[in-house]
């Protein structure tokens, strides 16, 4: 089978020498308007990958920055209808593959099968379902390979090696292991588990290997002998942004390391 889209973009990355560069950022944030000047940013300096959040009322797995970012963007009237109709206007004009990552919920209320068709009208690479297992994840996944999405696979330090295996079985684009138990945030250091996670994930899973919760800085990675292929980071440019600054400024030191 051939690589996806994601894939594609993160194997670039590791044949240029570095990690692929995932940003999350929350749709909407910090206001409507500004959302979308942050989004063609993040992809001018350098996001080989940029996860959009979907907001959601009640975001079990989202910290306090995460979720905070989510209520307003709600009070402000996002949806993903406006999610859908905002990245079909700029279809075309973004380099990096774009991912959607949200709750149940706000998908199945959209409708499974119009979902999936105005994603792929609108540019729409791959999604994240945290709360969607997979045991139950196997009509969406086709509708999404049938045109040319992936369901991106979220495995943790609490996941065996069997059921990591399971993933491997229908998994594409890229897992994305979580470093450690609970909800998103900034952490001052990696739990000494990330790079056994990251060992069992390699172990069993052959597209790449993305880490995520908890990243807010190149030397965090430094201690890990063996680097996943590529970084998520959220909670830390939320706050980033919130606190006045902007894509262009955060990505720089993703972009030097």
């Amino acid at each position: 089978m051939s690589a996806s889209r994601l894939e594609r973009r993160i194997r670039e990355a590791q044949a240029a020498g570095r990690p692929a560069l995932i940003p999350f950022l929350t749709a909407g944030f910090p206001t409507p308007e500004r959302f979308w000047d942050e989004l063609e940013a993040l992809d001018a300096a350098g996001a080989d990958i940029i996860e959009v959040g979907v907001p959601f009322s009640d975001p079990v797995a989202d910290g306090p920055v995460v979720a905070a970012a989510s209520q307003r963007a709600l009070e402000s009237g996002v949806t993903l209808r406006w999610i859908m109709d905002g990245l079909a206007a700029r279809k075309g004009r973004l380099r990096a593959g774009l991912v959607l990552m949200g709750y149940l919920n706000p998908f199945m209320q959209y409708g499974f099968e119009r979902f999936v068709s105005d994603a792929a009208d609108a540019g729409v690479a791959g999604c994240i379902i945290p709360d969607l297992p997979l045991d139950e994840d196997a009509d969406l996944r086709a509708l999404l390979a049938a045109r040319g999405m992936d369901l991106i696979a979220l495995v943790g330090p609490n996941t065996g090696e069997g059921r990591m295996r399971e993933y491997a079985a229908v998994a594409s684009g890229y897992v994305y292991v979580v470093s450690v138990m609970g909800t998103t945030g900034v952490r001052d250091g990696l739990p000494v588990e990330v790079a056994d996670t990251l060992a069992r994930a390699r172990q069993c899973f052959s597209i790449p290997v993305a880490l995520g919760f908890g990243i807010s800085r190149p030397a965090q990675l430094e201690g890990l002998s063996h680097p996943p292929d590529a970084v998520i980071f959220g909670s830390a440019l939320l706050r980033h942004l919130d606190a006045g600054g902007d894509a262009a400024s955060f990505m720089k030191a993703w972009a030097e390391r």
